[in-house]
């Protein structure tokens, strides 16, 4: 499975996207051909910022350009002087190979710093997994110790990172798990719209999602940080620093959109912070998944025959 895939599997609830809510034929058609042997492929114009991305995945993009990583393209393009144009494809297995790795488009938003399946640029947020409740609850949680999660149902991804400290704080009892998968049945805010409606009192979900459809609630909801719980094992781990990638040989690019987030960088957290996105100062050198990979590497290396 691919490293950018690794993100949604990483993050649990944003791999859920309300994909019935459009038409297969309003998304621009992939040529299966494109790229191969003999077949047209298409020239990279240096005038384009080209964006892949998915075609109905709020809050992060959408056909209509609505989510907080198209108008963050949008202000990356303007910054450089380029026409923003997008390659659309479901974020799901095969979505690098489709898209950025078959040259139909040259930007991703949104990876993990560390994903070694591209080169990433520097970071230019960090978010983590939430705790969400009902202002009217009564109850006050800041951490895996607080006492009020032990007083109702905690709605929870199964094998997202949180499992790891709902386990060891002996809170599976309270929990009710949420597919993992990206389930074409349920919109992406169901954790949140189950939370609304009191079929569960305390919802554990990747920030962005979280903020994004709380602010859009039909009542005040609570959204809390999750402090770090495991900074050397990607199980457990709750917060990660947030980069565009593009391909490997495109340092240039690379360079290029660097410069652009630094200079835009108030722009970006005002558009983060319009949409409810919680995010928290970057960490340097935050790099967990490629130390996990390079350890894997290592350990086949020396493994005896």
């Amino acid at each position: 499975m691919f490293k950018n895939l690794m993100l949604s599997l990483l993050l649990g609830s944003a791999v859920v996207t309300n994909v019935w809510a459009i038409q297969d034929s309003e998304i621009p058609v992939i040529n299966p051909d494109e790229g191969r042997v003999g077949e047209i492929r298409r020239v990279e114009d240096p005038t384009e910022f080209k964006v892949c991305a998915d075609p109905d995945n709020l809050p992060y993009s959408n056909l209509k350009q609505e989510g907080f990583e198209d108008k963050i393209a949008a202000v990356l393009a303007q910054e450089l002087g380029k026409k923003l144009s997008f390659q659309y494809a479901y974020y799901r297995q095969g979505f690098l190979r489709n898209t950025l790795n078959a040259n139909r488009c040259d930007v991703v938003m949104s990876t993990t710093s560390d994903n070694d399946s591209m080169r990433t640029t520097n970071p230019y947020y960090r978010s983590g997994y939430v705790f969400v409740y009902r202002k009217n609850s009564g109850y006050n949680i800041k951490d895996w110790d607080s006492p009020d999660l032990r007083k109702g149902i905690i709605g929870i991804v199964g094998q997202s990172p949180p499992s790891r400290p709902l386990h060891d704080h002996g809170l599976m009892g309270n929990a009710r798990p949420y597919r993992l998968q990206r389930d074409l049945n349920f919109p992406p805010s169901q954790l949140v719209d189950d939370l609304v409606k009191g079929d569960i009192d305390v919802a554990i979900v990747w920030g962005p999602i979280a903020g994004y459809f709380a602010k859009k609630a039909s009542i005040p909801l609570e959204v809390v940080m999750i402090p770090e719980y495991e900074d050397k094992n990607v199980h457990g781990k709750e917060n990660w620093n947030i980069s565009i990638g593009v391909r490997h040989k495109d340092k240039a690019r690379m360079e290029e959109i660097n410069g652009a987030l630094a200079r835009r960088k108030a722009d970006i957290d005002k558009i983060l912070d319009e949409y409810g996105i919680p995010h928290i100062p970057v960490v340097a050198g935050d790099n967990i998944l490629k130390k996990a990979h390079e350890a894997n590497e290592s350990a086949k290396v020396d493994k005896p025959l």
